[in-house]
């Protein structure tokens, strides 16, 4: 199984658009500079739509690190000092790096929704989910990755408040999950 950092020359893994055309907005551009672009968006894994709008917010469903159409790691997040687990386990550092691309991947789920990511007025909120083993206690660490990566692409309007919560496990035993709210204009 490849880290994030062993499938793309930047720090998060995401996959291409299938289209090869230019990024069509400045938020895609800033993307582009990263060396990111947006996913194709996800396919919901139950009865659940993956954004919705609600008068000038968006609101996504929780996204996983999905790169390819792949989640490329499972399992709950370790140090590998805490618990006595013999489950997989993720680093903090890579978790990190997924918790970015789910950021991406709730980008992607935005546009499906407004169309233009250029329309962004402001990153309200981010909630973060961890599967943890249970002595872990870096879960801010970790959803830093979604929340810097906001940062990076939108600068001030990046900026949010954010929820960075510890669970036992997650969908698909998958070691991370992010949604966002966003306004838009």
């Amino acid at each position: 199984m490849s880290t994030p950092a062993e499938t793309t020359s930047g720090p998060v893994s995401t996959p291409n658009n299938a289209s090869a055309s230019a990024p069509v907005s400045a938020v895609e551009q800033r993307l582009a500079e990263l060396g990111l672009a947006l996913p194709e968006v996800a396919a919901p894994v139950a009865a659940y739509v993956p954004a919705v709008i609600t008068g000038s917010h968006v609101y996504t469903s929780g996204q996983l690190p999905f790169i390819n159409g792949k989640l490329e790691a499972t399992g709950k997040v370790s140090t590998g000092t805490e618990g006595a687990s013999d489950e997989p386990t993720v680093s903090p550092e890579d978790a990190k790096a997924y918790a970015a691309v789910c950021a991406i991947n709730a980008l992607a789920a935005i546009k499906s929704v407004i169309g233009d990511l250029d329309r962004i007025t402001r990153i309200v909120k981010v909630v973060g989910f961890v599967s943890s083993d249970p002595a872990f206690t870096g879960q801010p660490g970790v959803i830093n990755g979604a929340s810097e990566l906001l940062g990076q692409v939108f600068g001030e309007a990046g900026r949010h408040a954010r929820s960075a919560v510890g669970v036992s496990v997650l969908p698909l035993d998958s070691p991370v999950e992010v949604e966002l709210i966003a306004e838009f204009s």
